[in-house]
Order: structure tokens, then C-alpha cells, then sequence
């Protein structure tokens, strides 16, 4: 990551802390935290890409599963799961019927203008030696779940 990127990265972070220590947070459009936290329900869209995401044996697991269930159970919810393709679940989720979608996306996704991008959270290397950037994908418009979303994947990177 660039120096620009991580002062970038760092500045937001900054913010973001500072307004959540300010009680302060960003409005969601369709109150999605709030309804997360109420209904005890986080909706979530899983594509397979292992070892981040499996949809075999009819159910969803692998690492980044594993970290949204984290994520949920913070907020007191339970993550209800719905498999599919990438289109499908970004068609789900802009219609409003899915919070957040995970499938081992990276920054270069193609569904940057269907959706918000959380900040990267992870960087691997794949295979072929390309540095890859992790991403999960949630509704646009939904800035405080992406917040907190974001502040909770920031403090699982530093473990």
C-alpha cells in the first residue's frame, strides 16, 4: 500500500473513531444498523470463493463467514444467509432485501457503482503472486452500518 493510501486510510480511521467517540455516527438511509440491532437479524449474501466463503453442504462457512458472524454477534444478531452469485446478491442487495455481501472480494470488484465497498481489510497474495486487497460489499447509502462495519474489520486486522 502506498504511503498516500495509508495516510488515507489512517485519516478515516481517525474520523471514524472520533465520531464514534462523540456518540456521533453517520445516518444510515434505511436505519440497517438499527434494524440489525433490534431485529437481531444481520440479512448477509455469500458467494463461493474458498477458502473465504463456501456455500457447500447447504450452509455458509469459511473465514470471512466466520468474521461476519463475529460482526453480527456484536450487535446481537444472528446472520441469516443467502447463497448466489455475485449479480444476484448485488441485485439483493441494492433492492434492500440483503444488508451486506462477502464472496473473497477484492478492491478490483466490478460492483463498485452498485454498491458501497468497505475499506480493505485484508491483503493477500495470491497464487500468481498478485497482492490482493479484501473487501466486503454492503448497501450504498447505509454509511453508519458501513462505519461500524469497518471500525469492527479494522480492529480484527490488528488481532
Amino acid at each position: 500500500m502506498s504511503r498516500r493510501a495509508q495516510a488515507a486510510v489512517a485519516a478515516s480511521f481517525i474520523v471514524a473513531l472520533g465520531l464514534v467517540g462523540c456518540g456521533v455516527r453517520p445516518a444510515d438511509t434505511d436505519g440497517t444498523l438499527d434494524r440489525v440491532t433490534e431485529s437481531g437479524v444481520l440479512r448477509a449474501g455469500v458467494t463461493e470463493n474458498p477458502p473465504w466463503t463456501s456455500t457447500g453442504d447447504g450452509r455458509a462457512s469459511g473465514s470471512e463467514v466466520a468474521l461476519l458472524e463475529r460482526f453480527a454477534a456484536r450487535h446481537g444478531a444472528a446472520v441469516e444467509w443467502r447463497a448466489g452469485t455475485e449479480e444476484v446478491l448485488v441485485d439483493a442487495l441494492h433492492a434492500g432485501s440483503l444488508d451486506v455481501v462477502v464472496g473473497g472480494l477484492t478492491d478490483a470488484t466490478p460492483w463498485k457503482d452498485d454498491a458501497a465497498v468497505t475499506d480493505v481489510y485484508r491483503e493477500t497474495t495470491s497464487p500468481s503472486g498478485e497482492v490482493e486487497k479484501h473487501v466486503m460489499l454492503t448497501r450504498a447509502g447505509e454509511n453508519g452500518f458501513l462505519m461500524e462495519l469497518e471500525v469492527f474489520l479494522r480492529e480484527e486486522a490488528r488481532g
